[in-house]
């Protein structure tokens, strides 16, 4: 991979600034300079490489690339296709989503890694001569003037060792800079939290001949495991009680690989050595809220600054990659053209009205199932006798019908976006 750092030349003048290197904010940049506008993406990383990371590429968005003709160029990179997402419950395989009658062009979900998804972003963008990636450049504060926004406070070089402090003005700056986002912080946008009784453990473990080839959810024991085929290595998903952490450890590794193997007996051999320590195992703690207002003036915030997803049905990417495209249909037009900061500043909650409801049903479903449903079943206790299977996955056995429903909910989502932001014929 080479994603080369930008140093900050004194003469850029983005008129959009956008903190944060993943998948909204590279959608986004892409969409924006594609109109002719000239943007600037802030990566704190020095390149896109990590571990552990959402790698789902949804339908939806597979859609926007077919949209701006790059779905078959997207396609041709190294790639895992996925028509249909399985559980297995006490040893019981189900089918539980059918992407193969989706009312898109492509009706399947890919994964791939999501430094790959990222880079290929970042290689269309390049086309536009508006379009600059910094690296190493992590947005830390406002700039502000008479109350509005008008830039980012860059700190440059800090992984390279050298770090130094510029300043970066724009007309309208974009916070996709995560849950964790720094420039939500400084804006103080207040945000409502609805809390999540689950964190989630990632692990890689190398995948074998004879291993299942099917992405799929694991219940059994008590415990709920997740497995996705990376090619030659499972990434895995281990679901625990919020807080849950330390008492794991407590126990010891050894026992961590019992209640891994037991789960998914196909690993058990390679555990020991997959997973030597701890330090090998990646803490995810899990929040799920969202901002009461998306922007002020001068600043908006798309993705998981908006709204921290729950990782359940890995949708916070499909969410993300969506405010992107409504934000580009939305600013592109006024950002290219010689629209005043108070007119751009006037369309700014026009994207929340937008894509607030989607958000709402979203974190609501995901609410309910790791409340109703995850938490049923981490108990962490061993089956007396034969469990029945959860009444939703008995109808989804029983009717292949009802598959289509958890698939469109999964690969669309509610209100799916369609590109509609301008190509400029300068570009």
């Amino acid at each position: 991979m080479d994603t080369p750092t930008t140093q900050a030349p004194a003469s850029s003048t983005p008129r959009c600034c956008i903190a944060g290197g993943g998948p909204a904010g590279m959608v986004l940049g892409l969409l924006l300079a594609r109109a002719g506008v000239p943007v600037v993406v802030l990566e704190k990383h020095l390149d896109f490489l990590r571990d552990f990371r959402g790698d789902t590429v949804h339908p939806s968005t597979l859609e926007v690339l077919h949209e701006l003709g790059l779905l078959e160029t997207f396609l041709q990179r190294p790639h895992d296709r996925i028509d249909e997402l399985r559980a297995t419950f006490e040893g019981r395989s189900v089918a539980v989503a059918d992407f193969r009658h989706l009312p898109s062009h492509s009706k399947f979900l890919v994964l791939m890694p999501q430094w790959d998804f990222l880079d290929f972003m970042c290689d269309e963008a390049r086309r536009y001569p508006g379009f600059e990636l910094w690296t190493d450049a992590e947005a830390v504060g406002l700039l502000q003037d008479k109350g509005r926004v008008n830039g980012v406070k860059v700190r440059l070089g800090r992984h390279a060792g050298q770090p130094r402090d510029v300043e970066l003005h724009a007309s309208l700056v974009v916070a996709a800079d995560g849950r964790h986002s720094a420039l939500r912080d400084a804006a103080a946008l207040p945000h409502i939290s609805f809390g999540a009784p689950i964190d989630v453990l990632w692990m890689a473990v190398p995948r074998l001949a004879g291993d299942p080839s099917a992405t799929a959810g694991h219940v059994a024991g008590g415990h709920f495991l997740v497995t996705l085929n990376r090619g030659d290595y499972w990434q895995c998903a281990f679901v625990i009680p919020k807080g849950g952490h330390d008492a794991l450890r407590s126990r010891g590794i050894g026992a961590f690989h019992e209640e891994i193997g037991r789960i998914a007996p196909f690993l058990a051999d390679r555990l020991p050595s997959a997973l030597p320590d701890w330090d090998s195992v990646k803490l995810l703690e899990v929040t799920v809220d969202r901002l009461e207002s998306w922007s002020c003036r001068g600043l908006l915030c798309i993705g998981d600054a908006a709204h921290a997803m729950s990782p359940v049905g890995g949708v916070g990417i499909n969410l993300a990659v969506q405010d992107a495209v409504a934000a580009a249909n939305l600013l592109a037009a006024a950002l290219a053209g010689d629209a005043t900061e108070k007119e751009i500043d006037a369309l700014l909650p026009q994207l929340q009205r937008r894509r607030e409801l989607p958000v709402q049903v979203t974190q609501a479903v995901q609410r309910f199932i790791q409340d109703r449903v995850l938490m049923a079943v981490l108990d962490g206790k061993p089956a007396t006798g034969p469990r029945r299977l959860p009444l939703p996955l008995r109808l989804l056995a029983r009717w292949p019908l009802l598959r289509r429903l958890p698939a469109r909910a999964v690969g669309l989502g509610l209100r799916p976006e369609h590109v509609t932001s301008p190509r400029s014929p300068r570009t």
